[in-house]
């Protein structure tokens, strides 16, 4: 792990934090706030911040090593991420708000909005990661 990945793994981190607070804050905040006591309002959400910074930290250095392992040179890097986002959405994004719907009484329409923009979400941070490629040669610590 050099000095691209750890760089790569940050931008990612801040950017998977951005996306939620986009999707969470802005688009769906007034869908939970309509559920009421079923989730924390801001003032609690802020006292539980660190573990939002930890969950985007560990998503976004998680995508960063999975990508970095499987990334094909030979092959259009684009369509690389945005296969690699599409997995990490069905790997994790879908099933978890699934499960989420399955235990939770949650509206039909926000588990749906949800996915939705959970998916788009993470095709985003795969192209992003195809984009910065962790593995290339730029910005390696000389040997």
């Amino acid at each position: 792990m050099d000095k691209r990945f750890w760089i790569c793994g940050i931008v990612v981190s801040f950017a998977a934090l951005l996306l939620s607070f986009l999707t969470h804050g802005l688009l769906l905040g007034d869908d939970y706030a309509a559920l009421g006591a079923m989730y924390r309002d801001a003032t609690d959400g802020t006292r539980h911040f660190r573990w939002l910074l930890l969950a985007h930290g560990l998503l976004g250095f998680a995508m960063t090593w999975i990508f970095s392992q499987g990334y094909a040179r030979d092959r259009a890097t684009i369509a690389q991420g945005l296969r690699f986002g599409l997995a990490m959405a069905l790997f994790s994004t879908v099933p978890g708000y699934l499960v989420h719907y399955a235990v939770q009484p949650l509206p039909a329409a926000l588990v749906a909005k949800q996915v939705l923009f959970g998916t788009l979400g993470m095709v985003l941070l795969g192209v992003l990661l195809a984009w910065l490629q962790p593995r290339r040669n730029a910005l390696r610590a000389p040997a």
